[in-house]
């Protein structure tokens, strides 16, 4: 499995308990980890990771934004230090910048595209705070 697959696994982990929990959804602002999520999308075994993982189908939607990336203490009390894959762009080419930002500061300020959505497209993710909609 690859390191971009052991992420958007431990991503849907932390959508799933999010969604459980009444939280908005998490912003996915890592573009290599998203290749890997649409590389996974629509296939039965994407299907089956989601209910492995989130415990519920998750959709991919776009949903553009900026700001702190709320769910990166979830992340770490569960997995550790985001590794750097998070902070890759979708040609591998890792933002040096923003991991130093990070490792010194603990937070992560990004921009994102896409987020998930949980259900069959009945059951809406919690709205994303006013502040990362800018």
């Amino acid at each position: 499995m690859s390191t971009a697959t052991t992420e958007l696994r431990r991503f849907l982990t932390v959508t799933g308990q999010r969604f459980k929990t009444g939280q908005s959804a998490p912003e996915m602002f890592s573009p290599a980890i998203d290749a890997a999520w649409h590389d996974l999308l629509n296939t039965p075994q994407y299907e089956a990771l989601c209910l492995e993982t989130a415990g519920q189908p998750i959709r991919h939607v776009a949903n553009n934004g900026y700001g702190p990336i709320a769910w990166i203490t979830a992340y770490e009390e569960a997995y550790g230090p985001l590794p750097e894959i998070w902070f890759t762009d979708a040609d591998g080419t890792v933002d040096h910048e923003a991991v130093a930002h990070y490792q010194e500061t603990g937070t992560v300020v990004a921009e994102w595209d896409c987020s998930p959505a949980g259900g069959d497209g009945d059951d809406i993710a919690p709205d994303q705070p006013e502040t990362a909609r800018q």
